[in-house]
């Protein structure tokens, strides 16, 4: 495993569940952090707890293309390099598509999908002027499988593995490394506003999910993890 002491590395979602503790693990592993989140209060009691520096935070909307601008500028004004990018945020709106909204529509592709986008696009073109680098999401496993409910979510996450699937056939004469994490049933916050009835103790809990893209971060030179699947074992779908 390669060591991550001493990287660049850029969290967003940091706030969330999941992110929250990669961020724990990441800067335990002698890491340079640079976090970001929507909620100012919560991002700044996540640089308070694991003494992140304040300009090494950045509050925003990034489905906004002038924050994720302004993110890039603050990164890089932080850092010299970006070594590797954790795209640990998203939103999860689950509802049958009777009661589906076009905003709920639109809020899904904007987060899950567009706010990637841009977010590639602003950071991927540093990583080909080193030839090197590592890009981390999460398209989960309703990226792969669909469940009722999931019309607007699947849309989102199937859209994005498609889009880092075609944008790792361009950079495959670098050393630049795409990897999607599967990932399914996690006990986290991202149930706390969805009306389904849900087995919390039978899920992958916040923690193993978090150590599932701390590992994912020490990838070997000699090689790549495209893709991860990590599911609950009584709740296998893939």
């Amino acid at each position: 495993m390669k060591s991550i002491k001493s990287k660049h590395i850029l969290v967003i979602g940091a706030t969330g569940g999941i992110g929250s503790k990669v961020v724990e693990l990441l800067k335990g592993s002698g890491a340079n952090l640079f976090i970001t989140g929507r909620n100012a209060e919560q991002l700044n009691e996540v640089a308070s707890r694991y003494q992140i520096t304040d300009d090494a935070c950045f509050t925003g909307d990034l489905t906004i293309a002038e924050n994720v601008a302004k993110l890039k500028e603050a990164f890089f004004k932080k850092y010299g390099q970006i070594d590797v990018l954790i795209n640990a945020s998203g939103v999860g709106i689950i509802k049958n598509s009777d009661s589906l909204t076009h905003e709920d529509f639109l809020t899904s592709l904007m987060t899950n999908l567009y706010s990637p986008f841009m977010i590639i696009k602003a950071f991927l073109p540093e990583m080909k002027k080193t030839g090197k680098g590592l890009i981390v999401h999460i398209p989960g496993v309703l990226g792969k499988v669909p469940m009722l409910g999931s019309a607007a979510y699947s849309a989102s996450k199937y859209g994005l593995n498609g889009m880092l699937q075609s944008i790792r056939e361009e950079i495959k004469r670098t050393e630049i490394r795409i990897t999607n994490l599967f990932m399914g049933g996690v006990d986290s916050p991202f149930w706390d506003n969805i009306d389904l009835r849900v087995q919390k103790d039978k899920m992958i809990t916040a923690e193993e999910a978090a150590k599932a893209i701390w590992f994912l971060c020490q990838q070997p030179s000699s090689g790549v993890i495209s893709e991860m699947v990590l599911q609950p074992f009584n709740h296998q779908a893939i």
